[in-house]
């Protein structure tokens, strides 16, 4: 039987894309990646998609005139590969609620924070500022909000008395490594 096929989503650094994939070679995450996509040119996580072999599209959201045309070529490159779900590695744009009632629970986000808190673009900071002492991981369903759907792991991260925006970022970050292919694997038996 063939392994089921996801395709992954990335605008940065690809560390969670490096974490899949050495999760696969492992063989703990039963897995191929049939497409890595990503919004940035600049995304190092394209230069780890190509290292391991991977199709690598890049769909720069500057040559589209709406979020919903970004979003409709963006759903063609990756039906191309006919992946069974979706998943958000570090993507850094919100989806349109047609793409993602197009893919219903077929679309995952990891957040570094324990969801409801903290959601958008600058948790760890958001958890620093705010004075908590415990942040965390989602892994969670998209749906049409942001940062919002049905959670499907969560695990706490302790903040350390002077700990930066970096250094927690880098314990959230050993979590996440950890807990998505953990996740996308659970997602994949049902």
């Amino acid at each position: 039987m063939p392994l089921p096929t996801i395709a992954v989503c990335c605008s940065g650094q690809g560390t969670n894309l490096q974490a899949i994939l050495r999760a696969i070679r492992r063989r703990r995450l039963k897995a191929r990646i049939g497409v890595v996509v990503s919004d940035n040119p600049k995304a190092y996580a394209i230069v780890r998609a190509m290292k391991a072999g991977i199709p690598t599209v890049v769909l720069d959201p500057r040559g589209f005139s709406s979020r919903e045309r970004f979003d409709r070529a963006l759903s063609k490159v990756i039906g191309r590969s006919r992946p069974r779900i979706i998943v958000l590695a570090g993507f850094m744009r919100i989806l349109s609620p047609g793409f993602v009632r197009r893919y219903p629970r077929r679309i995952l986000n990891i957040h570094p924070a324990l969801l409801p808190a903290f959601s958008g673009c600058r948790a760890v900071a958001d958890a620093l500022r705010h004075g908590v002492k415990v942040t965390g991981v989602t892994v969670h369903f998209v749906d049409e909000k942001v940062d919002h759907g049905p959670i499907l792991a969560q695990e706490p991260v302790p903040v350390r008395p002077g700990d930066t925006e970096q250094t927690l970022a880098d314990r959230i970050h050993r979590v996440e490594h950890r807990i998505y292919p953990e996740a996308i694997q659970r997602v994949l038996k049902g």
